[in-house]
């Protein structure tokens, strides 16, 4: 273990609670403060080792080993293997012990490889070099030698070596670009801001004769949130307090571009860097397929046990008798007579419990591992998911979950950038009730067939064009966008007025489009330098307005502002967002009249956006920076005064106007939709958009139809009335028409019933969810979920992320449990994601955080009708044969050894001979399985994507339910029986020979119970195979070669076992037994006779129910 990691554990926990605190101070450089400034602490952190690596050299096997047996399945064998070792067993240890030694090693090997490889990794990044600054030169040394406190310079194209703080870059502005595509997967350029007071310090000398210490948060893993601030000691005065946060961080792991050079000061190192924090899993989630596997595995463990009792009391009933316990040719010893009753019926248990402990499939576990793994490459490969667009391709964050892709039966999708293309075109705004329409423009691209400014009403007057250009400026003002000057990044956007070619930069691509469209009517924005904003107006005169402050955007306010000041000296706040977060901020401007034009465009299915500002006199200015810069360098609750500040600030505003952007409906996203609803599958659109808007896209994305009876639970509704009425209002009018039956059963698509969508808000919500007075809630949400369950679509809106997550939560925990599905691009759908049984990132313009966090990412919505109708139904189909033929062919293989004590007086002997006990799950009968749970395809792609309803067959986990368990369970049986007593009546009249050896009358075959036990386990091993060949649909010449050669092999080895291909193991008690069973005719026959009556139920129960009761996949597949 990290020494380093160790004494930082001893420091806090041992050193006294007092010294665990929420900050932490980092003095730049190592240099103590001034004399009398603050007490100087020197804090312990851990070096910059980066270990990623689970296993040393030391501790690989013990930790490996105790990390293996806490699977109850390896336990399990360990007891049984120990049981061997300790008493008197009628198989010998190797028969449980091999098996176990095999899985253990061959996952031992697995996980120590990928450590290894870890390790290599580990020393490669821990040993690379680093400048940094001592006594004011630049010294090199080795990364994981670096210390919290020390001044690092970064070069263009390298990676930032540990957590920095940036102070200062080669760019004269204070500023430098990171990718972060190793932390989030974001390849796009972000901008970092150096610190107001140490931007100017470019050498060496500078930067080390800098006197500074910095306060910060504690370690935490969010990439996207920091609270800090420097205190800067220039001269002996007061020290300048200046704010840090986000944008001032440089991460570990990101890569320095487009700039020369820059300086920080490392603040976390090693394993408390962000990046180091983040490597830890998300929660496990298991599939409903192994839940099944586990409860079957308990039955089987009764069952086990239950033989064992059978056979124990069975034993001591047969052995009362005189004489049956101690046969004259092996007396028992005196000690053997005396020792006590219950302890020798425990050991003889305890022996029962190990002759039949096979019927536990310990390589279930293992094949199951396998095929989820493989399987899951089968996604990554499709070309067909392949978005030659992006050039991006499905990722696989988790196998566990292939199986649940075919159990889905809600789907929750994000609206924008899911559904939508995130591509926002700038359609028109509307000023003072005026409307204005540009030239169409999408993504820096004029659309031919357009026209210029189109004036739809009449001109505005002098007073109104005032406010027109203030609209204007806002628009250019209010936005976090940085210009590229660059002619070869992304394809350069050429500007039309300017003739100056500059690509806009933004995280959303909302604030691009209006500025392309703002560009268009006549103001450009040109660039942000020395902290002024430049901005080219109609008469092609620039303006430069100083950016005095950013008040943020989040997705609670649900809007930002700007504080500018204007040449002339005037400071304005201009302030846009979404309409129900700036109309109860205004006090003045033409509100109904601009409502009514953003109503109309949300029915149209457009992105509202409204602006309005308000001038600040300088007194009042001043108030509200003293406001800003104290919530600002607050260490504690920093988001929350932040928030109370932009509350007291953004107020009594004056409406300027609004924007209507257009996203438009993603390539195939209707049909994807209307495919899903057909296979049975519930989609819920979650959204924080306004409920027109998000419905005019539902309608367009064929959620809802025509003939879809739209109904409210709104807040505006429940104004009308209580909660109460509305909820019981609706469920009335849903049950009336449904006649009490839930609609789970039905796509929603019939012509003969009455289709519902319901739409929620995020107020109406909160009210379903928040506790009653009597201190219950479930009352409501029972009947919410009521109503939800009867209507074919819904849609919530105005959703916050939490929201999100609460949704599907609420749906997850029902009564019926079912499996959910969360698809989203943002990190606004990163908690439902998490939160559903399987999340789905889109691999989006909003960067990777909902790919980086979900078990699967598609570039596409469309996709998800592959993954789930095509890819899901396989995995499901495959793996439920997998699990179902193991039991079924561990059945065959012990049910003969149970009912073979009735014939050896419950003397415990084994019935096959060790080898065939040892490889039967390893080798006999393990690959073809496999190779069947990899490429069974029991009808083709292209049947299964034209008809969706085929996925409803396997809902519900209809392939592992308790009456196919059952089936498959006797069915075993019923071949074990077979088997058995085929075998059993063939031998029955038997001779002994001059030479001691018995031979059958009616056969002349000379035969032992190792006879008996190989014609057994001969007709046992073609059986099993054989069956699966029978279940087989697709096949591939691996599957011929598979499932013959297994069978060949099984041949082969048995006369290698029996010392006819090697002599040289003939001493042992198989020798030349299989042989001299093959040298009987008879024996020929009874193997092909008793291999097909075995066959004959399960053929025959396959035709009477294709013809008789065909499911759809059946009358698909005639």
């Amino acid at each position: 273990m990290d020494c380093s990691l160790v004494r930082t554990l001893v420091h806090r926990y041992c050193a006294g609670e007092e010294n665990w605190v929420d900050s932490r101070t980092i003095y730049v450089g190592h240099r103590e403060p001034p004399p009398g400034a603050e007490a100087y602490i020197p804090q312990r952190h851990p070096d910059n080792r980066i270990v990623s690596s689970k296993y040393t050299f030391w501790n690989f096997i013990p930790k490996n080993l105790f990390e293996q047996f806490r699977r109850i399945a390896n336990f399990y064998f360990l007891i049984i293997f120990l049981v061997q070792l300790i008493i008197d067993t009628p198989t010998s240890p190797v028969t449980s012990g091999l098996p176990l030694f095999f899985v253990i090693t061959v996952t031992a090997i697995k996980q120590g490889y990928e450590d290894w490889l870890r390790h290599k990794a580990d020393n490669a990044m821990n040993q690379c070099p680093v400048h940094f600054i001592q006594h004011g030169k630049l010294v090199r040394k080795q990364s994981r030698k670096l210390r919290v406190g020390d001044i690092v310079m970064v070069k263009e194209d390298e990676t930032f070596p540990c957590d920095l703080i940036f102070l200062s870059s080669s760019r004269g502005d204070g500023t430098c670009h990171v990718t972060t595509a190793s932390l989030d997967g974001e390849s796009s350029h972000k901008t970092h801001y150096a610190v107001q007071d140490t931007k100017g310090f470019h050498t060496e000398e500078d930067i080390d004769s800098l006197h500074a210490t910095i306060e910060c948060e504690q370690p935490q893993p969010d990439l996207y949130k920091f609270v800090g601030r420097i205190n800067v000691y220039n001269d002996r005065n007061d020290p300048v307090v200046r704010p840090l946060g986000s944008e001032n961080l440089l991460l570990r792991g990101a890569t320095l571009k487009n700039t020369e050079k820059i300086f920080g000061v490392a603040i976390y190192t090693g394993m408390e860097t962000k990046m180091a924090l983040n490597y830890q899993s998300k929660s496990q989630k298991r599939s409903a397929v192994e839940k099944s596997m586990n409860v079957f595995l308990i039955v089987y463990l009764c069952i086990l046990i239950s033989k064992a009792l059978i056979n124990t009391v069975l034993k001591y009933v047969w052995q009362s008798k005189p004489f049956r316990d101690e046969p004259w040719y092996n007396q028992k010893t005196e000690s053997e007579r005396q020792r006590n009753l219950f302890l020798r019926a425990f050991t003889d248990f305890l022996a029962f419990m190990v002759l039949f402990n096979y019927i536990i499939p310990v390589s279930m576990y293992v094949t199951v591992e396998m095929q989820k793994f493989l399987g899951s490459y089968f996604i990554t490969w499709d070309e067909e998911m392949f978005d030659e667009d992006t050039g991006e391709g499905p990722l696989v964050n988790t196998s566990d979950l292939n199986e649940e892709l075919g159990q889905v039966e809600y789907i929750f999708t994000d609206k924008t950038g899911t559904l939508t293309e995130n591509n926002m075109e700038f359609k028109e705004c509307c000023i003072e009730g005026h409307v204005y329409v540009p030239h169409a423009v999408c993504n820096g691209q004029v659309l031919p067939s357009t026209s210029g400014i189109d004036m739809i009403d009449s001109s505005p007057g002098a007073g109104t064009r005032e406010r027109e250009e203030l609209f204007f400026r806002a628009l250019c003002l209010c936005h976090t966008i940085q210009v590229k000057d660059d002619d070869d990044v992304d394809g350069p956007r050429k500007s039309p007025d300017s003739g100056k070619s500059c690509v806009y930069i933004s995280s959303s691509p909302d604030e691009v489009a209006l500025v392309e469209g703002v560009q268009r009517l006549g103001f450009t924005y040109l660039r942000l330098k020395d902290n002024y904003m430049e901005i080219l107006n109609r008469e092609n005169d620039v303006e430069r307005f100083e950016l005095l402050e950013i008040l943020s955007f989040d997705s609670v306010r649900r809007r930002m502002s700007v504080i500018v000041k204007s040449a002339t000296g005037e400071i304005y706040l201009f302030c846009k967002g979404a309409d129900s977060s700036v109309f109860p901020r205004v006090i003045e401007g033409k509100v109904e009249q601009i409502r009514a034009r953003v109503e109309r465009n949300a029915v149209e299915g457009l992105r509202t956006l409204c602006v309005a500002y308000k001038r600040l006199v300088p007194e009042e200015y001043e108030g509200v920076c003293a406001l800003l810069q104290a919530a600002k360098v607050a260490l504690q609750d920093r988001e929350r005064k932040l928030a109370e500040a932009y509350e007291q600030v953004e107020k009594d505003l004056i409406l300027l106007g609004a924007t209507a952007v257009e996203d438009r409906l993603q390539e195939k996203a209707a049909d994807t939709i209307e495919a899903l609803q057909k296979a049975g599958i519930k989609v819920w659109v979650l959204t924080g958009d306004k409920m027109e808007t998000a419905a005019a896209t539902c309608y367009a994305c064929k959620l809802f139809r025509r003939n879809t009876q739209l109904l409210e639970l709104t807040t505006k509704k429940i104004e009308e009335q209580s909660l109460h009425d509305v909820l019981f209002e609706l469920s009335k009018t849903v049950l009336r028409h449904s006649g009490g039956l839930t609609r789970d059963n039905f796509s929603g698509l019939s012509a003969d019933m009455q289709d519902y969508g319901l739409i929620i808000d995020g107020a109406a919500l909160s009210l379903i969810m928040k506790p009653r007075e009597d201190g219950s809630c479930g009352n409501y949400r029972e009947l919410f979920l009521e109503i939800c369950r009867n209507c074919s679509a819904v849609l919530c809106c105005r959703m916050a992320p939490l929201q999100k997550a609460q949704i599907v939560k609420l749906i997850k925990l029902s009564k019926e449990h079912p499996i959910t599905l969360a698809i989203g691009d943002g990190a606004n759908d990163v908690s439902m994601i998490l939160e559903a049984h399987v999340g789905i990132g889109v691999i989006g313009k909003e960067g990777r955080q909902a790919a980086r966090n979900s078990d699967y990412a598609v570039p596409k919505f469309k996709h998800l009708k592959k993954m789930l109708l095509v890819h899901g139904h396989f995995y499901y189909i495959r793996i439920s044969e997998l699990v179902q033929y193991f039991f079924y062919k561990n059945v065959c293989f012990i049910f003969p050894q149970f009912l073979y004590q009735f014939f050896c007086g419950f003397s415990q002997q084994t019935l096959y001979d060790t080898a065939y006990l040892t490889l039967y799950n390893i080798s006999f009968t393990s690959l073809p399985i496999l190779l069947y749970s990899l490429m069974e395809q029991h009808v083709s792609i292209d049947t299964l994507r034209r008809d969706p309803s085929l996925y409803r067959d396997i809902a519900k986990n209809a392939l592992l339910r308790w009456r196919v368990f059952i089936y498959w369970t006797f069915l075993g049986v019923f071949d074990a029986l077979v088997f058995f007593f085929g075998a059993y009546f063939m031998f029955e009249n038997t001779t002994v020979t001059s030479n001691g050896q018995i031979m059958t009358t009616n056969t002349h075959m000379i035969f032992g119970n190792w006879t008996f036990g190989t014609l057994v386990f001969t007709v046992m091993v073609f059986t099993v195979t054989l069956k699966l060949a029978l279940d087989t649909h697709y096949w591939t010449w691996i599957n011929h070669f598979v499932i013959w050669g297994s069978l060949l092999f099984y041949v082969v080895f048995s006369l290698l076992w029996g010392g006819i291909v090697w002599p040289f193991l003939n001493y042992q008690r198989m020798y030349y037994v299989f042989i001299q069973m093959l040298s009987s005719g008879p024996a020929w026959l009874l193997i092909i006779l008793l291999i097909t009556v075995s066959l004959l139920p399960d053929v025959l129960k396959k035709v009477l129910c294709r013809q008789l009761w065909p499911s759809a996949t059946e009358r698909v597949q005639k």
